[in-house]
């Protein structure tokens, strides 16, 4: 679960969706915020990782932490939003104000998830039409995941 607290129930829903999508929660201890791409495990928080890892032979990445934020966006998000670090609750803010940059975060609100998955899409490669070339998760896989995890429906 998101390490921010007084969100929304909708957008706490939302954000453990994402860290869902991204499949970082089935590692290690810490609710995927510890998290390299690829699965291995990093063990301070002071600074994004910006561990480049060979993912297979045309793809190479540096994303890291619950949301698996590309390393070259770690610095100007720290800036904007005065982060010190990229703990949990700093990487709750960034994946949070990429949301807002989606403009999702109405959509979120009121429940209408199918949209806010769309508008998030190019941000996150598991999304369902994201179009990265990576997996993609099924749209009724992560709403499923968002009731389970408290979020509502726009009308049900």
């Amino acid at each position: 679960m998101p390490r921010s607290k007084n969100l929304l129930p909708n957008l706490g829903a939302f954000l453990d969706m994402l860290a869902y999508s991204e499949g970082t929660i089935k590692y290690g201890k810490d609710d995927g915020y510890n998290v390299i791409v690829g699965g291995s495990l990093f063990s301070s928080y002071a600074a994004h990782p910006k561990k480049l890892v060979q993912l297979n032979a045309k793809l190479k990445s540096t994303a890291a932490g619950r949301y698996q934020l590309m390393a070259r966006y770690y610095e100007p998000y720290k800036i904007q939003l005065h982060l010190s670090d990229f703990s949990p609750i700093s990487q709750d803010a960034i994946a949070i104000q990429q949301i807002r940059e989606c403009k999702a975060m109405t959509d979120i609100s009121v429940g209408n998830i199918e949209k806010a998955i769309a508008l998030c899409a190019h941000i996150w490669a598991s999304l369902p039409g994201a179009g990265y070339g990576q997996r993609e998760n099924k749209l009724t896989d992560l709403i499923t995941y968002y009731k389970s995890k408290g979020g509502t429906i726009n009308g049900g």
